[in-house]
């Protein structure tokens, strides 16, 4: 399995401060967290990263897993430790990160994801109706998971951002993604993940709801969780106050505690 290197955009924030980088959700790109990096740049220099053939990142060609999606979040990363948070796909491959590369992963968020999302037949069967019919066709079932009551009337730029951003999505490497998402189950590993967590979810989140925060939280090291309120499935483009300060507060509190 194998997936091309992922490219990286610079959200703020300047040289010398803490590194966080910021993970995308299925569809998305780093558009996702526009709204919430202004609220975190005196505090963070941000890099975040998009999924194959979404956003700047080139088209995938060949199946690969969440693993390998963070090997190559790793290799695209210009520093030996750092930050992460990252949301739903994203999130999962936070996770991979956690596993894969935990001396280099200082702590993460894990926002409106698990370590295991949704069923894998509806995955595959997303993927197929990709292949057939484009990102195009699942416009309206993405939005409706995707945003809260509101969310879309109070964030009216960024959501329709965010759609647009779906519907050039390369079709195979959405697939592929939807694919990996299907045999992504890291749950059996967590108890191995040393580095702090805090496992966040929206109040309205169908797609990853308390129960998915709460497994992690229960079963890594180190683990917390918190609720965003008025937000489902993408958390940082429909409540980037209440975001930013979770992620602010959590990963400050940890560098407060470091020895």
């Amino acid at each position: 399995m194998t997936v091309p290197p992922v490219a990286v955009r610079a959200l703020g924030g300047a040289e010398g401060l803490p590194l966080l980088v910021l993970g995308p959700s299925l569809g998305t790109s780093s558009i996702l967290w526009e709204s919430t990096a202004p609220l975190l740049a005196d505090r963070f220099r941000m890099l975040a990263w998009d999924l194959p053939g979404h956003g700047a990142s080139a088209p995938a060609t060949e199946p690969f897993g969440v693993a390998e999606l963070a090997d190559a979040v790793a290799d695209a990363v210009d520093a030996s430790s750092f930050f992460y948070a990252g949301v739903s796909l994203g999130g999962a491959t936070g996770l991979e990160l956690l596993l894969r590369h935990p001396a280099r992963v200082r702590a993460a968020a894990i926002l409106a994801s698990g370590a295991q999302l949704g069923d894998p037949d509806a995955w595959r069967d997303r993927a197929a109706q990709v292949r057939a019919e484009s990102t195009s066709s699942v416009i309206i079932g993405s939005a409706q998971r995707w945003f809260a009551p509101d969310s879309m009337a109070r964030h009216p730029d960024l959501s329709g951002r965010l759609l647009h951003a779906l519907q050039d999505a390369d079709d195979e490497s959405y697939a592929l993604c939807c694919e990996a998402l299907a045999r992504f189950d890291a749950r059996d590993q967590l108890g191995g993940v040393e580095p702090p967590v805090l496992a966040l979810w929206g109040r309205h989140d169908t797609v990853a709801p308390e129960s998915k925060a709460d497994e992690v939280a229960a079963a890594v090291r180190h683990g917390s969780i918190g609720v965003i309120e008025g937000a489902a499935h993408l958390p940082p483009a429909e409540q980037p106050e209440a975001t930013a300060a979770a992620v602010r507060d959590f990963f400050t509190r940890l560098e407060r505690t470091s020895p």
